[in-house]
């Protein structure tokens, strides 16, 4: 039976969303009621569409299915240079498919490994309104049966959900790369930052740790937002099962991605299953990938994006389902930063399909969504296997590979999951608890209060920290510079932990996915551009961080009859592409709403 905090918060999400989903699904269903939209085009209009191809004189049989490749390939993401031969082997497996393929068109796609602690972070979040928005200029051509989506990274899975959910008449399929063979591990990554940041190693020899953890075609190994995206894509039923963590150019990455083609080409309308994704979009399916998010203690940045992703399809979350799930739903998994496995190893430990498993027996998931396998989730808790004729799904593991990393319900790692809300006298906000020591679930001391995190750095530089520590660095937010994440922070506050001091961050803006031991108070809404309470604190103010009780709150009586401090936008609003987004700064929606502009 389903837990009852999950059917409350189902039933509360659905009520909440009555209006909005009720449009949004009149509006589907009269894009959808005409049939195969080539049907309709003229000649002219399908002779453009056509000219080009090889297999012109097949597209032009509309009773056979187009399917609209949707790519975010470049080659500077390692996550995404396996998607360069993805077409050509679309097209071919779509012809085996009795379909056709071509490529709708392709959205950008950024890295923000590149940009950590460099302007070009502001750009990243709106990154992801700019992907819906192109990936909405692919399919406005109006001759898709059916979709294939190629993007695996932080803002471009989110992106092209947003997308899929507008054309929610259009079935769809996400195709996944994989992640890059295991190699420098994450935590000996991670302590040669902390040693760079503090003098002990130079950087030649952080360079080369670099260079031997990212060093091959591939997503990166540890759970951050973009493995967190591939979790949600088999929670939320828009992989084929198991697809996620098959490392890039073997046999049965492609294979997998060969069925995913043939599996587009079966859930058109033009077959006798079709599957739209406004059917697989539903309040279901977003609670189940929430539940996930929680199991496996994933991306904060998802507290943004799943509520962003949940508008495009008529349906509003707020944190406080977030927080209501995570209250009942149990850590079950212990990848690095939350411990020292990476996704290749959880998922020789069990993986996706082990956990599903186990929330399904825990009563944790709904089990009856739809999903571009069919009915139920149940088709989840398999493993692909490679056979002569491709692939088939055994099933997967009952019992944990590896339980210091995977466990079951009975035995989870905490009660909880990983990621909790707080509220109080400054506003609203999300922690990720799960990587950070117990003893550091509360912390509090006086503020530190910065504009940027530059002048975090070197306020540490100038060796200012020297005790107890609430560092808050505001005017992050949406509307003062795009909400970039602040992960160059991590190094620098690790070592003040590591001096014994007790530190925490307060930010209304982002922290990478990977945010580890640091605790962290993110998000924080209202955010200080617009007047909220960070605008109002002053260095030496009391704070307290506290991730038992969900509080966040500034003792300092009266300091809301302060005025707050003034935001100056010059900083942010020119140079590397920042002028070009001036609108969406203007206009983006709360960090709790999904910060977005699109919808």
């Amino acid at each position: 039976m389903l837990n009852d905090t999950v059917v409350r918060v189902t039933d509360r999400i659905r009520e909440r969303s009555e209006g909005k989903r009720a449009a949004y699904l009149a509006k589907i269903a009269r894009q959808a009621e005409e049939g195969p939209r080539r049907a309709h085009l003229s000649c002219g209009n399908q002779a453009h569409a056509y000219a080009a191809m090889e297999d012109k004189a097949d597209m032009a049989q509309t009773a056979r299915p187009n399917i609209g490749i949707v790519t975010a390939y470049n080659d500077m993401l390692s996550a995404h240079q396996p998607y360069e031969r993805y077409p050509d082997l679309i097209r071919r497996a779509a012809h085996e498919a009795g379909a056709t393929a071509q490529v709708a068109g392709g959205v950008p796609a950024m890295c923000d490994g590149v940009t950590q602690g460099r302007a070009g972070m502001e750009l990243s979040l709106f990154s992801r309104d700019v992907i819906a928005l192109a990936a909405g200029v692919a399919l406005s051509h109006d001759v898709f049966d059916a979709a294939v989506w190629l993007g695996i990274c932080d803002k471009i899975v989110p992106g092209l959900v947003i997308a899929a959910a507008t054309f929610g008449h259009v079935p769809a399929v996400f195709l996944p790369g994989g992640p890059m063979p295991s190699g420098l591990p994450n935590d000996e990554k991670a302590r040669t930052r902390e040693d760079f940041a503090a003098g002990r190693v130079d950087r030649a020899t952080l360079m080369a740790a670099e260079m031997a953890s990212y060093h091959s075609p591939g997503t990166c190994t540890f759970y951050g937002t973009a493995n967190s995206n591939q979790m949600l894509m088999e929670f939320m039923g828009l992989h084929l099962p198991g697809a996620s963590f098959v490392n890039p150019n073997t046999p049965l990455r492609e294979a997998l991605t060969v069925a995913g083609v043939h599996r587009a080409a079966q859930i058109t309308r033009l077959g006798n299953d079709y599957t739209p994704v406004s059917a697989i979009l539903d309040e279901r399916a977003f609670v189940n990938g929430i539940v996930g998010l929680m199991a496996t203690g994933g991306s904060t940045n998802h507290v943004i994006h799943l509520p962003a992703m949940a508008r495009a399809a008529g349906i509003v979350l707020d944190l406080q389902d977030f927080h209501d799930l995570s209250e009942v739903t149990p850590l079950l998994a212990r990848v690095y930063p939350n411990g020292l496995a990476d996704v290749n190893h959880f998922h020789a430990a069990g993986g996706l399909g082990f956990l599903i498993g186990q929330l399904l027996s825990g009563g944790l998931l709904h089990p009856d969504t739809t999903t571009v396998a069919g009915e139920g989730l149940e088709r989840y808790t398999t493993e692909p296997r490679l056979t002569g004729n491709g692939v088939e799904w055994v099933d997967g593991p009952r019992e944990s590979l590896n339980d210091r990393i995977v466990r079951p319900v009975a035995a989870p790692f905490a009660r909880a999951g990983g990621l909790h809300t707080l509220t109080g006298n400054l506003g609203r906000a999300v922690i990720k608890a799960s990587a950070v020591k117990p003893e550091l679930h509360v912390v509090e001391a006086r503020a530190r209060i910065f504009d940027d995190q530059d002048a975090v750095k070197a306020a540490f530089r100038a060796g200012e920290f020297t005790e107890d520590t609430v560092v808050v660095v505001r005017f992050q937010g949406p509307r003062a510079n795009g909400m970039p994440e602040l992960h160059s922070l991590t190094p620098t506050l690790s070592v003040l932990l590591d001096r014994g001091l007790r530190v925490a961050l307060v930010t209304d803006g982002r922290m990478s996915g990977a945010s580890g031991k640091v605790p962290a108070a993110i998000h924080v809404t209202p955010e200080a551009a617009t007047g909220g309470p960070l605008a109002r604190l002053r260095d030496g103010d009391l704070v307290r961080v506290d991730a038992v009780t969900g509080t966040l709150e500034c003792l300092e009586p009266g300091f809301m009859d302060r005025p707050p401090a003034p935001y100056d936008p010059a900083p942010s609003a020119e140079g590397i592409g920042r002028e070009l987004f001036a609108a969406f700064r203007a206009h983006a929606a709360p960090a709790d709403e999904g910060a977005g502009l699109v919808v």
